[in-house]
């Protein structure tokens, strides 16, 4: 590794760069590179982004001083050099794995990293947050945002800027533009970014026109005519920008990865004293073939072959596959079906739509509100629109669901992807919170599939409906759990999965199914019966069948793939309490804390939601706990 790595070895903290030599900061540059490809291979993560940033990041580390000077990473998926730079090169192999270094910024790993970032859209105002209370306090360092321009499309980005310009200080925001969020940006605004790169065209002519009058006689003589022209030109090629508008000063666009120009660029805004913008280009997956061809797949991505781009080990289908097989056959049929996605038509299965039904698909762009919105619009209109979002983006767009979609009884489906444990990514994208967040909302239907069957009866139903519906699925393998055929759905009724098995119900919502089912043969192994109940529903619930076959049990437990603490079970142990029935009744759930990273099923056992969890609670709740615990043979088999 210190042959590999020289100069990169070197580096403790961003201090240490004032030691490299600027002929060498290329070769470091070279070497971030290298690192970054060489744990993602293994570790998996965000690839692209990362690769596109490692100049700016060194640029913007070797000319502020990190960390009396803050920089805020939006969403913070492009953090790998940063955090490299910052005193964790040693521990960057432990990348996303459980006890290791989150994929984005944490401020309890470091100092360096001064906002949580995960989410989108957020960093212009946490940096003049940052700023406003710094400058309150008597402080003098520059605070530094670094946003895509994927991000700026967000609303809260533009609310930012409006007030950013208003207050006038001197905030420094680098707009990092590279034509993408997670798949190629659209809209207006992407659209407007990329007139702006004719200044390309006024830099370029300005270049030429100044190194020839150099060896031109009378070269001064000329300048003053020159001037003119080159003032002509930039009123026809670089006309005034949005951010000029707004009161910003800007500054652009410049090449992302010439590290002495943007150095030179950052040197100069160091006494500066007003807002101002960096418009720099970059490109997704800069120095891997693999990455530059193809950014969207290497996005976020598992580990792969560095030497030729291929995944080591492909996961079986999981329930987005199954969503987008499913709905693209129902568009097939239902010309009123309609698919929106902010920013996210691969992540979240609507790629085979869009190339499908291209007039029906739309991208908003980072704009979960809006896309909400927009589907109530739709809906109005008579059309049958579904929203795909992952479960925690989907908690922005909180008001949009109950004030323009329940409230009016508006008929559009909502899907909740990456629902419940997130494995890698951390605190910021474990979709734990929707269950809590929706189900008190009134007008809605809530469901919860437990395999590809299920979720093809809930997706054709919620469709069907005259008002919102919700289904939540979980990144997992989506299979049929059972081979015998999948009852119809009655609304408010789940399925029982095993009876006739003893006196302690489980009942298990959506994927959780499986962990029960497990459980119970751990139990059963034990001398303990424990039937399987299939939830399905999570609103509405109907209440009176659920109480009929509650009274038929000793023991209830209730798991679910959200928090705890307002969930689903609590709902239920409220219901039980209410008709006072007879029985002993306990729920899972995840804490009532945010779970860092680790792969799924670690989660899962950390939660006590996977089959031993699951059965050690119900022998605690059942006082059944002297009896020795199976071996790990039947674990093995168990789960």
């Amino acid at each position: 590794m210190e042959d590999r790595y020289p100069l990169l070895n070197l580096i403790h903290s961003p201090a240490d760069l004032r030691s490299v030599p600027d002929a060498g900061l290329s070769q470091l540059a070279a070497e971030v590179r290298r690192l970054i490809i060489e744990v993602v291979s293994i570790r998996g993560g965000h690839l692209a982004s990362n690769l596109g940033v490692v100049e700016l990041s060194i640029a913007l580390h070797r000319e502020f001083s990190s960390p009396q000077d803050r920089i805020v990473w939006d969403v913070g998926h492009q953090c790998y050099t940063h955090k490299i730079l910052t005193g964790r090169r040693e521990s960057f192999y432990t990348l996303r794995r459980k006890g290791g270094l989150s994929g984005f910024p944490k401020r309890a790993e470091s100092v360096h990293d001064v906002i949580e970032t995960g989410h989108s859209s957020t960093s212009i105002s946490a940096a003049l947050g940052l700023l406003t209370g710094q400058e309150l306090l008597g402080g003098k360092g520059r605070v530094i945002a670094v946003i895509g321009d994927g991000a700026l499309t967000g609303g809260m980005a533009l609310e930012a800027l409006n007030h950013a310009g208003h207050l006038g200080k001197r905030l420094i925001i680098v707009l990092n533009d590279n034509a993408m969020s997670i798949s190629h940006n659209v809209g207006a605004l992407s659209s407007y970014l990329s007139r702006l790169s004719a200044g390309r065209l006024y830099r370029n002519l300005r270049t030429t026109i100044d190194t020839t009058l150099k060896n031109v006689p009378y070269g001064d003589r000329l300048a003053g005519v020159v001037k003119r022209v080159k003032r002509s030109a930039k009123a026809v090629l670089y006309r005034e920008t949005l951010f000029s508008d707004l009161g910003f000063g800007y500054v652009g666009p410049l090449d992302g990865h010439n590290i002495p120009l943007l150095r030179e660029v950052f040197r100069s805004l160091l006494e500066v004293d007003r807002p101002v913008v960096v418009h720099v280009f970059t490109k997704k997956g800069k120095g891997y073939t693999y990455a530059e061809d193809n950014p969207t797949a290497f996005h976020g991505i598992t580990p792969f072959s560095i030497r030729d781009g291929k995944v080591e080990k492909k996961d079986p289908p999981g329930y987005t596959e199954h969503f987008s097989r499913v709905l693209c056959d129902l568009a097939g049929s239902d010309p009123r079906l309609i698919a929106i996605t902010a920013a996210m038509s691969k992540g979240t299965g609507l790629a085979a739509f869009q190339e499908k039904f291209p007039d029906r698909f739309f991208d908003v762009g980072i704009t979960e509100q809006h896309a909400l919105t927009f589907a109530a619009g739709l809906a109005a209109a008579g059309m049958r629109p579904v929203v795909a979002v992952y479960s925690t983006f989907m908690q922005r767009a909180a008001d949009q669901l109950i004030h323009d979609a329940a409230l009016p009884r508006l008929g559009l489906t909502l899907i909740m992807d990456r629902a419940g444990l997130v494995g890698g990514d951390g605190e910021t994208h474990q979709g734990l919170y929707d269950i809590a967040l929706f189900r008190s909302i009134p007008n809605i239907r809530f469901l919860a599939p437990s395999g590809a069957a299920e979720l093809e009866l809930m997706l054709r139903y919620a469709v069907s409906l005259d008002g919102p519906a919700l289904i939540r699925f979980p990144k997992a393998p989506c299979t049929n759990i059972t081979s015998v055929p999948v009852p119809p759905l009655e609304e408010g009724r789940g399925v029982f999965a095993r009876t006739g098995q003893g006196a302690v119900l489980i009942l298990a919502l959506g994927p959780l199914r499986a962990e029960a089912e497990a459980a119970s043969d751990i139990l059963a192994a034990e001398g303990l019966g424990a039937d399987v109940y299939d939830m399905r529903f999570i609103k509405p619930l109907d209440t009176a069948y659920l109480k009929s076959i509650l009274a038929r049990y000793e023991a209830a437990y209730l798991v679910e793939d959200g928090v705890k603490s307002g969930g689903l079970g609590t709902e239920i142990g409220d219901l039980i309490q209410g008709w006072r029935l007879p029985l002993v009744y306990a729920h899972g759930g995840a804490p009532d804390a945010f779970l860092s990273q680790a792969d799924r099923q670690e989660l899962l056992a950390d939660c006590a939601l996977d089959a031993r969890g699951i059965a050690l609670a119900i022998q605690k709740l059942t006082g059944d706990i002297d009896k020795p615990f199976p071996g790990p043979a039947l674990l093995r088999r168990a789960t």
